[in-house]
């Protein structure tokens, strides 16, 4: 409505109002996530999986998970940043579930607290690192997961230079931190939506050559 919401993002606070939302319920095995969707598709909740909204959940139709947690990316770089951080992510679990190395499991009510404090504050919060039972800068999080948890993946995928992009985001600010320092500059909320679309036109459109 044209008002500073005093958030970083949005999205989860629209999609709290909608059953199935969130942070998922931890599920021991495939199996028992057919019995739910199972369960819920017999008693007339959903018509299939796909009304299944959590912030990660299986694809419907591939076998695949889909991340749904994020807020839009308005720069295609930042997009593929961020994908390439949770495909790293999901080899790393997979490394270590093949090597039969173990992992913590935290509780829900615990990630609830970093997913409110990134809705807030975005990059220029604290966030939980709960091994240690602290609040650390978001940053300083950032690049421990990148640095010392993704760094033998992202060499074996090849996606270290896309990866790395998070380092200028942290530095630059995110969409979110650009969206507001231009409302704050204009105080016009059409100024907002003008310098979104110039970011999405600029990754996603190329100039035409001529004909040779």
């Amino acid at each position: 409505m044209g008002r500073e919401t005093g958030l970083k993002s949005y999205r989860s606070i629209i999609f709290r109002n909608f059953p199935r939302t969130g942070i998922p319920p931890v599920l021991e095995s495939g199996t028992a996530y057919a019995a739910l969707v199972d369960t819920l598709v017999r008693t007339g909740c959903v018509p299939n999986a796909s009304k299944i909204w959590w912030d990660v959940r299986p694809n419907h139709s591939y076998p695949t998970l889909e991340f749904r947690v994020c807020d839009v990316c308005t720069r295609v770089d930042e997009a593929v940043c961020v994908a390439a951080i949770l495909q790293a992510v999901v080899a790393k679990m997979w490394k270590l579930r093949r090597d039969n190395l173990s992992f913590r499991v935290y509780r829900s009510e615990l990630i609830e607290e970093n997913k409110w404090r990134a809705v807030r504050w975005g990059l220029k919060g604290k966030l939980i690192d709960f091994g240690k039972r602290q609040e650390l800068p978001a940053p300083v999080l950032i690049r421990e997961l990148i640095e010392w948890f993704l760094g033998d993946v992202m060499d074996e995928l090849g996606t270290r230079k896309e990866i790395e992009y998070a380092y200028r985001i942290i530095e630059e600010g995110s969409s979110a931190d650009r969206q507001l320092a231009k409302f704050k500059q204009t105080g016009d909320l059409r100024n907002v939506v003008d310098q979104i679309i110039a970011e999405t036109h600029e990754g996603v459109m190329t100039p035409a050559t001529d004909a040779k």
